[in-house]
């Protein structure tokens, strides 16, 4: 089984260990073919690798970028009808055997006969993992919480900004959940995605994860969540290694379009997307509806409002693998 492994990565000095931890983790390294769009002021020589043949390289001058989906759309034109596709952020590691636990999960999640289960998206916020020392590529992995990860809206960011929620993880005592959320930095899924959902390159940061999961939705792809998932992922607010980001002041100085530009498109787009002006490959879908989006999330985007609270914020409304979108299971405890 083949997987396409989809990295976007801005300004990040992570990004050499990235793909060579996905690469010396996996129990498969063979069946891994990357796309990689290097958004930085120096390219990396991809020699350096001795799978090189195995990863396709766009480098950008940080100048010309226009933002994370910008680049991730740019990624997938590499995409050659590989079984799978993972998409990650440039600053994560990974647990021996990755590869093959996420395909079990993935073939047992699809072995259900029911419509929800064939297109399945495993997603979630990783777990955390800390540098150890920089220099030698030593981490700590925080691998001792083996919880299954879900996403919930953050109840004091429920259109925050027009259509726009925040997210925000959660646990729960069920070992394979259906969710109504997904991560952009840790998505899993069969091919079909990339030719089903596409990323869009009008969007930039504010707009992605919503507008992505409700297109998927509407396709007929399903949102499961796994315990343990195997990639860990540093995150700033953390770390001491500091990362330049795209709408730094600095970054974004030289740049003809700002990033508050971009940032206004993408909500606009948001917003357009779900009033269903949007047609073709890039609005929604025609397996589900928005109203099917509301009986699952507790939200109701269209009119941007929260019709189910216990739903929307705790995640309660959760499912086992064996259960359809319709049936209730075991609350879940929020993660503050």
């Amino acid at each position: 089984m083949k997987i396409f492994i989809s990295i976007a990565s801005y300004q990040d000095p992570l990004l050499e260990t990235t793909i060579k931890g996905a690469f010396d983790n996996a129990d498969k390294p063979d069946n891994l073919f990357f796309g990689v769009c290097d958004q930085s002021s120096h390219a990396i020589d991809i020699g350096i690798f001795s799978f090189s043949n195995q990863i396709s390289y766009d480098h950008v001058e940080p100048e010309i970028s226009e933002g994370p989906c910008w680049a991730r759309h740019r990624i997938q034109k590499f995409f050659n009808d590989e079984d799978y596709y993972l998409q990650i952020d440039s600053h994560m590691q990974f647990q021996k055997g990755w590869d093959t636990y996420l395909l079990s999960y993935m073939q047992r999640i699809q072995s259900i006969d029911s419509y929800s289960h064939k297109l399945p998206i495993i997603t979630c916020y990783p777990r955390a993992f800390d540098i150890v020392d920089f220099n030698s590529g030593t981490y700590s992995l925080d691998n001792a919480d083996t919880n299954t990860h879900i996403i919930a809206y953050r109840e004091d960011s429920i259109f925050l900004k027009d259509s726009f929620s925040r997210q925000i993880g959660a646990i729960t005592d069920v070992e394979i959940t259906h969710g109504y959320l997904l991560a952009a930095g840790c998505l899993f899924a069969p091919g079909a995605f990339v030719k089903e959902v596409p990323y869009d390159p009008d969007f930039y940061f504010y707009g992605e994860e919503i507008s992505l999961m409700i297109r998927a939705f509407t396709r007929g792809f399903g949102i499961f969540h796994i315990p343990a998932v195997p990639i860990f992922h540093l995150y700033t607010d953390t770390s001491d290694l500091k990362r330049k980001l795209h709408w730094d002041e600095a970054e974004d100085g030289n740049r003809q379009v700002k990033w508050h530009e971009r940032e206004e498109k993408s909500l606009n787009k948001l917003s357009m997307v779900i009033s269903g002006e949007i047609e073709g490959v890039y609005g929604l879908g025609d397996k589900r509806t928005l109203k099917d989006y509301e009986f699952l999330s507790g939200i109701n985007l269209v009119e941007r409002e929260i019709v189910n609270k216990d739903k929307a914020t705790t995640a309660n409304f959760v499912s086992s693998l064996a259960v359809s979108y319709t049936h209730l299971t075991l609350p879940t405890k929020r993660i503050v």
